[in-house]
């Protein structure tokens, strides 16, 4: 067993990774290194509880401030690492050496930002990190506006919580539909009506060419030229993985750090997890990119249950949420190489689930308002067992007897 486990990333992996390790019985040192000023702390809840004010630090919080002494665990913060040294098994962090038998990258993922003139303007938002989040908060004031380039997950929870505090939105995408690339037609139908039904704007079909201001944001040029005036401008058009580290230090990288089933990079002695890998999807005989809390945790169990010597845990159906309202949203499983959609309950009662199927399997369900069809879908998912489609459809049939039938 490895004497010296260095976790680079004091985020919700690097942090759950840490706190497994001992868990799981591993009795070496333990070093875990991140750049933010805060021990590891939840991220879902910056664009909603937080933005609200209904949430404060403590509340965010993986772990309780004495956790990591009391585990035995050099929490270290404020503390960039430079680079590693693969050969000397060392890394560079803080201006100091640190030699480990064994190196977690848990280095996660950036905003992605805009090439347009205007970007770097004062009143230009992220919502990455818990410093994003409090920058925001402060914009959220009752009367004010917000542009919100992007309508993707992390735009539309941002824009509830703007609503929910009495600022004005307008969401602007340069796809025809919400989160196009990333939920089905009627989810994304759903989700326009329900924000437009609570004052939401939204341009789509829009791209955002200019953000325009006298020393401060005060309105988005479009293509078509249309100016949407502002007081802050929100941008949530994806992420991009921190990998640079891995990069250079020659691990195999390809949109992310690529590792096995384990969390294990092409070095044996490196893992990496979380939203900066490429990871094996054994459900569905590819490799992917994940961004979500569920895969953060799934990496971490991989990652040290290698390290401890315990068992590796079985495949998970990818899993995320959102909230959005009083709407919650859970999302199993991927729909890659779909060939139907069912959908089942009716969408305007805000109770409802859509099934992407290949053949008579599910590969994917989106759940709004809908445990039971989730939690399903999610095991049906794992089981790779095909259902009477005919039953899936009807709300009158339970997702037990469809499982069973």
């Amino acid at each position: 067993m490895a004497e010296h486990v260095v976790i680079v990333g004091a985020g919700h992996a690097g942090g759950t990774a840490a706190a497994l390790l001992r868990q799981y019985g591993f009795e070496g040192s333990i070093t875990l290194i991140g750049e933010e000023p805060y021990p590891p702390y939840q991220r879902p809840p910056l664009s909603k509880a937080w933005l609200k004010g209904e949430a404060g630090e403590e509340d965010l919080e993986l772990k309780g401030h004495d956790f990591y002494a009391g585990a035995n665990i050099d929490l270290r913060l404020k503390t960039p690492v430079e680079a590693i040294d693969r050969a000397a098994k060392t890394i560079s962090a803080g201006g100091e050496t640190i030699g480990y038998d064994i190196l977690i990258l848990a280095t996660g993922a950036r905003a992605r930002t805009l090439p347009i003139p205007g970007a770097d303007l004062p009143g230009v938002l992220f919502l990455r990190t818990a410093d994003d989040a409090e920058a925001l908060k402060q914009a959220l004031t009752p009367g004010k506006r917000l542009a919100v380039i992007g309508g993707g997950y992390i735009g539309l929870e941002a824009a509830a919580s703007a609503r929910a505090l009495g600022c004005e939105v307008a969401v602007l995408e340069r796809e025809e539909r919400l989160l196009a690339r990333v939920a089905s037609r009627p989810l994304s139908d759903f989700f326009y009506d329900y924000h437009r039904s609570r004052g939401v704007e939204f341009d789509l079909g829009a791209s955002a060419v200019a953000i325009e201001g006298d020393g401060r944001v005060q309105a988005v040029r479009l293509a078509d030229g249309r100016e949407i005036r502002c007081d802050a401008v929100l941008v949530g058009v994806g992420a991009i993985p921190n990998d640079d580290l891995a990069k250079a230090a020659g691990l195999e990288c390809r949109d992310g750090v690529v590792v096995d089933i384990h969390a294990r990079t092409s070095d044996p002695s490196i893992f990496a997890i979380g939203d900066v890998t490429r990871r094996p999807m054994p459900l569905y005989g590819r490799e992917w990119r994940l961004e979500s809390v569920p895969n953060a945790l799934e990496q971490a169990k991989q990652a040290a249950s290698a390290i401890a010597g315990r068992p590796e845990p079985g495949p998970e159906a990818p899993w995320f949420w959102s909230d959005q309202y009083d709407i919650k949203l859970q999302i199993a499983g991927v729909p890659f190489e779909t060939d139907d959609l069912l959908v089942r309950g009716d969408p305007k009662t805000s109770n409802f689930a859509v099934f992407h199927m290949k053949g008579d399997r599910i590969l994917s369900v989106e759940a709004v308002n809908a445990p039971a069809e989730f939690m399903g879908g999610r095991l049906l998912i794992v089981q790779g067992k095909p259902v009477d489609k005919a039953k899936l459809v009807d709300p009158s049939v339970s997702m037990k007897a469809v499982a069973l039938a």
